[in-house]
């Protein structure tokens, strides 16, 4: 163990119905700086889940009751938990054993009997990894969007807190647990890069907005973005054509140079080039950029191309 001890290393919740492991696993993370939590099986997990939300869990992947798989699943189906790394620990080791693991949305798993050293390396990594996730995730909800991410299934692999409180306010009805609606996610993805689709908001949303969700394309791993927003209901949304080409719609108001910038970007130019083009600095390029995908709710240059393409002509 390390000899600088972090007193603010975060919270810990160990899942394990065996007493000697978690009285030598609770030791180790309190000597680390850690709080931790302790829960003797999944049922009383997702009990102190309702109290305090963890930054990780060590879970048990053996346990009689609810086991360390079902455990997961049900913590990565609640919103407020989702987020938080689930790292197994089990004395499986058969290949099957360990992608159920995965496959109900732990990100790592340790073998038994465990190795301290090896579980604290890796709980550190995987704290730090969330931490940016969780600083990335509030930026983006504090800029006023919300972000999904679509897996190939069309499943919601991760959302913002932002997003997940509109969606559940698009759909009301939806038990707290479902997952959001497959075949409004399918109409999305299966529309052009830039396309978007509304929804009234439920109470206690306001009556004059409406959920707006763009497709801002493909995310790599076959994972889909998307971008949400709110709008006034009376504004005028992109709209696919019988040859699945978007209808044009006047950009929101940039400034003289902020379109010369955006059409250039819309051909492919890099920002060196438009640099050169324009007679700018590279630094005044970026910031017109900056103030360009804000005034289209846009977060890539991807989409604000594919935006100014069919709208400028570019």
């Amino acid at each position: 163990m390390s000899p600088a001890i972090d007193r603010h290393a975060g919270t810990v919740l160990v899942v394990d119905d065996a007493p000697d492991a978690l009285r030598m696993l609770c030791t180790a993370l309190a000597s680390e700086g850690y709080t931790v939590m302790v829960a003797q099986d999944g049922a009383q997990a997702l009990e102190r889940l309702e109290l305090v939300v963890p930054d990780a869990i060590l879970l048990d992947a053996v346990m009689p009751g609810l086991d360390g798989f079902e455990t997961c699943r049900r913590i990565k189906a609640r919103g407020a938990w989702a987020h938080v790394p689930v790292i197994f620990m089990t004395g499986l080791s058969e290949t099957a054993d360990i992608v159920a693991g995965f496959e109900s949305g732990g990100v790592d798993y340790v073998v038994k009997p465990l190795r301290v050293d090896e579980v604290l390396a890796r709980l550190g990594t995987h704290l730090r990894n969330a931490r940016v996730v969780r600083l990335a995730r509030d930026a983006v909800d504090v800029g006023g969007h919300g972000v999904l991410l679509l897996d190939a299934r069309l499943r919601v692999a991760w959302r913002s807190p932002q997003a997940e409180l509109w969606l559940r306010q698009a759909f009301p009805d939806l038990p707290a647990e479902a997952p959001f609606p497959f075949e409004w996610m399918q109409s999305l993805v299966n529309s052009p890069t830039g396309h978007e689709v509304r929804h009234g908001l439920g109470t206690p949303g306001p009556a004059d907005e409406v959920l707006v969700a763009r497709n801002l394309g493909a995310a790599g791993l076959g994972e889909t973005m998307v971008l949400l927003s709110l709008q006034s209901a009376s504004a005028v949304p992109f709209h696919a054509s019988e040859g699945g080409e978007l209808s044009r719609q006047p950009l929101p108001a940039l400034t003289p140079r902020e379109t010369e910038v955006l059409t250039w970007l819309a051909k492919g130019k890099t920002n060196r080039d438009i640099a050169e083009i324009l007679g700018m600095s590279h630094r005044t390029v970026n910031k017109h950029l900056e103030h360009i995908f804000q005034k289209l709710g846009v977060e890539t240059r991807s989409a604000a191309a594919a935006m100014a393409s069919r709208t400028l002509g570019a």
